[in-house]
């Protein structure tokens, strides 16, 4: 009898997903965003930008949709991280605020150009591949420079960001005994850019906004982590949101709300054990391994495009 039952409990676990007609296992979805969440995360980045490849390349799922299923894990996988970071204090609410005011409109516009001009999955996957080499790129010049993030679990007085202002032409806020301000507009112009691009790709864009808060308005790491997460969650929710309710060309392109969810689902776990796992793993070499995969990905979209 067991020779039977085996294969007919594989094709119970089978299933059609019938907002997408994605065919996969069931569990597959979830541990697939575990295995990529709680690798990402050490590295302190959410799993989105390269679950959008899986999606598309393993699954098969190329039409606008998979972009609004991409921003739905990741509206379910980063609440923990951002409950995480206010814990600890780590948190500038006028950063947070004008990512947020920045990067909503960036999605509008990136929603647009996502249905109008890229709904090619070729064209799309062209796209992919420029983004992606820019964030291994990233990640490379991080490993070289030898900066880490600093994580203290503990929220005493001396952590807490303070005296935190917006006005028109600056933004500022003091932090272990020193101020940092910058120009209101300049965050702004940068979050929308950001919200561009997430749109498009499907990514909330805290892993694009954040080097640029470091090394350009040069912000304190450690502080602006939270508000780089809860950006990313916004976004995300503002992304599901225009994908599922606003028609273009008679049409959305709403989530496949079922795998969406099963992906968010091992997602929040990998984020949240990830994150426990850091300190215990050299950060350099995961986001050294994490380069080369993206690299790998990113050159075959782009070789794909050029018919190489």
């Amino acid at each position: 009898g067991s020779s039977i039952s085996k294969p007919n409990l594989m094709e119970f676990l089978k299933f059609t997903f019938p907002l997408s007609g994605v065919e996969t296992y069931i569990l597959i979805p979830p541990l697939v965003a575990f295995g990529i969440s709680f690798f990402t995360s050490v590295g302190g980045i959410s799993g989105a930008f390269l679950l959008l490849p899986f999606q598309m390349s393993v699954l098969g799922f190329t039409t606008p949709s998979v972009t609004a299923t991409n921003f739905l894990f990741n509206v379910t996988g980063t609440p923990g991280g951002v409950y995480r970071y206010a814990r600890e204090c780590r948190f500038v609410w006028p950063v947070a605020m004008l990512i947020v005011a920045g990067i909503i409109p960036g999605v509008l516009i990136g929603y647009y150009l996502r249905i109008i001009y890229l709904p090619d999955p070729k064209t799309f996957k062209f796209f992919v591949g420029c983004v992606l080499l820019l964030i291994a790129m990233k990640l490379i010049k991080e490993v070289l420079n030898g900066r880490t993030k600093a994580s203290r679990p503990n929220c005493t007085l001396s952590d807490r960001v303070q005296a935190a202002s917006i006005e028109m032409k600056s933004t500022r806020f003091d932090f272990k005994g020193a101020t940092y301000s910058f120009a209101t507009a300049k965050l702004l112009g940068l979050a929308l850019v950001v919200g561009i691009i997430g749109g498009v790709y499907g990514i909330g864009g805290g892993s694009i906004i954040a080097p640029f808060l470091i090394t350009f308005l040069g912000l304190p790491v450690y502080a602006i982590a939270g508000a780089v997460l809860l950006g990313t969650f916004v976004s995300s929710l503002a992304g599901v949101t225009f994908y599922s309710l606003i028609p273009v060309n008679g049409a959305v392109a709403a989530p496949d709300w079922l795998l969406g969810i099963l992906f968010g689902v091992g997602g929040l776990l990998g984020m949240y054990l990830g994150a426990r796992a850091q300190k215990h793993v050299p950060a350099r070499w995961i986001k050294l391994m994490l380069a080369g995969v993206i690299t790998f990905v990113a050159s075959k979209y782009i070789l794909q495009y050029l018919g190489l």
